[in-house]
């Protein structure tokens, strides 16, 4: 019972460590984003460079930066963005966004949705 147990902890120790190494990344000069009105199903695509905001109807879009693996803009790219509702001094939104998982961690928000589409480069 004790090589047991000493063999499942052994197993655990192994499974708990990171088996690939971390991706290199490099900063885009932008985003692409999508934006969606649940209620009328408008959306359009916003382009937007680092550091700066975009107002898109009651929404205040921010963009810190956006990342992707080396050589590959629309793989997995991912974007620091806060997100103000009008006259909402706490943002609805405040974090990273990944484009190959847009429900990983999405806007709360009862009328709009946004999600990174991709990094620009250059």
């Amino acid at each position: 019972m004790r090589r047991g147990g000493i063999a499942l902890w052994g197993l655990c120790l192994v499974l708990s460590a990171p088996v690939l190494a971390q991706e290199r990344v490099e900063p885009g000069t932008g985003v692409v984003l999508r934006w969606l009105d649940k209620i009328t199903g408008d959306t359009q695509d916003i382009e937007m460079t680092n550091a700066s905001s975009h107002q898109q109807r009651s929404l205040r879009i921010e963009l810190g930066e956006c990342r992707y693996p080396v050589g590959n803009p629309a793989g997995d790219a991912y974007a620091f963005l806060t997100i103000h509702a009008e006259n909402d001094a706490k943002p609805v939104f405040s974090g990273w966004m990944i484009a190959s998982s847009p429900g990983l961690n999405p806007m709360e928000h009862p009328r709009y949705d946004i999600w990174v589409l991709r990094c620009q480069s250059g």
